[in-house]
């Protein structure tokens, strides 16, 4: 065998031992991926309280003892001190480009009120309310917050802090408090490009 078909053999092997390795760590991150959404379900399900500031001093203390994350079941939902309809200053529809309902947004100087159709049943795990509005919105919103409360630049009772209202799986409100104009308008982009996702993929399953 000549010293290029020896060369070509072992290039080929390599390549096979490299194709062999990739396609066992994609399945490995498939694995780890299809965990971690199921931990994240769960977590959320949970209504579990999600970048506190630690207690470190009486500021943060006060941090602690606040909410920043609730979900809670439509029966059980009481009224908040953010949820004053007689402070409602503009309500918004958000529809489809093909002029579809998503939701009516209910908006006032640092309050988001997102109240759902009666007549559409967005669920709480279709893809992307969790991973995209919660996880990479909402609460990286709450991280910036907890930075600045740490550093003294933010009071604590003024973190971004939601509710979401569910009935069942069915998302019937998500109540957003501590949100300025410009997270506003940042919300409602995000809000709409989620919902609608959410309605396609209802129509698709229906």
């Amino acid at each position: 065998m000549s010293a290029d078909a020896e060369r070509i053999k072992r290039l080929v092997e390599f390549k096979k031992k490299l194709e062999d390795k990739i396609e066992k760590l994609t399945s490995e991150l498939k694995d780890s991926q299809a965990t971690l959404e199921t931990l994240d379900s769960i977590l959320l399900e949970k209504g579990f309280r999600h970048l506190q500031v630690p207690e470190e001093s009486a500021k943060t203390e006060v941090l602690a003892a606040k909410p920043a994350t609730k979900i809670v079941d439509e029966d059980e939902a009481k009224p908040s001190p953010f949820q004053s309809h007689a402070e409602l200053e503009d309500v918004t529809a958000l529809q489809t480009t093909t002029g579809e309902l998503l939701a009516n947004l209910h908006i006032t100087e640092e309050r988001l009120r997102v109240v759902l159709p009666e007549d559409k049943d967005f669920n709480f795990n279709t893809p992307p309310f969790t991973h995209f509005l919660l996880e990479r919105v909402l609460l990286k919103m709450q991280e910036r917050d907890n930075e600045l409360a740490r550093a003294g630049r933010l009071s604590p009772d003024k973190i971004l802090c939601y509710n979401i209202v569910r009935e069942g799986d069915i998302i019937r409100e998500i109540d957003i408090k501590n949100a300025d104009p410009e997270r506003q308008k940042e919300l409602k982009s995000s809000i709409r490009w989620t919902l609608e996702k959410m309605y396609e993929k209802m129509k698709t399953q229906s």
